[in-house]
């Protein structure tokens, strides 16, 4: 095999590697609650990312079916765990609920989703 073939390869793989780790983007690895859950009605939302989040352009929002929002204050990004994000409610009725969120890490990246759960 030729040498200077497989040190090309090798940096290949090695340039591939490092730009996936270098562009990792915030995803939620937990919730709560949960994504399809159905629960007593709970006093906030809260995500935890895999990545440390930029707060001024990271939100989080609570809307019941009708698509109305129902928490009581803007979402905030945990200032001791930037990787966390929460939002407090108010009373909840007893119904479906999504969770709406925008996530923007610190090297600029933004993801979005959603999710929804039910208040028994």
């Amino acid at each position: 095999m030729n040498p200077s073939f497989t040190k090309r390869g090798v940096f290949a793989v090695a340039l591939a590697v490092a730009t996936q780790c270098a562009f990792a983007h915030a995803t939620p690895k937990q919730q709560s609650p949960a994504p399809d859950s159905t629960v007593s009605a709970p006093h906030g939302v809260a995500i935890d990312f895999g990545e440390a989040l930029e707060p001024s352009f990271s939100t989080l929002v609570v809307t019941d079916a009708s698509g109305k929002a129902v928490n009581t204050a803007k979402s905030k990004v945990d200032a001791n765990h930037k990787n966390r994000m929460s939002v407090a409610l108010g009373d909840l009725a007893s119904g479906s609920y999504r969770v709406k969120w925008t996530a923007v890490a610190n090297d600029g990246h933004r993801t979005h989703g959603q999710y929804n759960f039910m208040v028994k």
